[in-house]
């Protein structure tokens, strides 16, 4: 049985963010035959330009990221909210996966989304924009998956994601389904 990867995005680029936290929590629950990688270098890709994006054009933190992207099975991301709605962060390695649109590197690929925000609305409407662009984007998002987690201040405190028993156990159900997806998808 070969190796699933997966490659996490954050939408947060505060290293001590909940969001990140999270996402170090879904690489510790990762399941036997899966590897999560969480992507170090969105803070220097450059907004997403056409003008830019030619053929032959070198950007190297644009060329890292595609290069994870491609030799990703299936992506987890994992987003805060930011007045409404997705931080563009996020939208914008999002926008440079697609690329060249119907055949960027998250085509057809397993995608589940994770937001998390202090209010009790739990980023969900972050939640909702990154499944729409993801979804546009061509990546194939597993609905029964999804985990919003609000109140975040209140449920972790001064704690790790991870010492949470009920949402270490959320997050483990999360990446397990994405890891099961991808693979139906490959199997498809």
């Amino acid at each position: 049985m070969s190796q699933t990867n997966v490659l996490v995005l954050v939408g947060s680029l505060r290293a001590g963010s909940v969001n990140r936290q999270l996402a170090e929590t879904a690489v510790s629950a990762a399941p036997e035959g899966a590897t999560l990688t969480v992507f170090e270098g969105l803070a220097d890709v450059p907004f997403y330009n056409e003008d830019i994006d030619v053929e032959g054009a070198s950007i190297p933190a644009v060329d890292a990221l595609r290069a994870a992207a491609s030799d990703a099975d299936a992506f987890l991301l994992v987003t805060p909210e930011y007045n409404g709605t997705i931080p563009a962060v996020l939208k914008n390695a999002i926008d440079w996966i697609s690329r060249p649109y119907g055949v960027g590197a998250v085509k057809d690929k397993a995608v589940a989304v994770i937001s998390a925000s202090p209010s009790g609305n739990g980023a969900k409407w972050a939640h909702e924009d990154t499944t729409k662009a993801v979804r546009i984007a061509g990546g194939k998002v597993v609905e029964d998956t999804a985990l919003s987690i609000g109140g975040t201040g209140a449920l972790f405190g001064e704690l790790h994601p991870r010492e949470n028993a009920e949402v270490l156990a959320q997050v483990s159900k999360v990446v397990s389904d994405l890891v099961d997806a991808s693979k139906q998808l490959v199997n498809a």
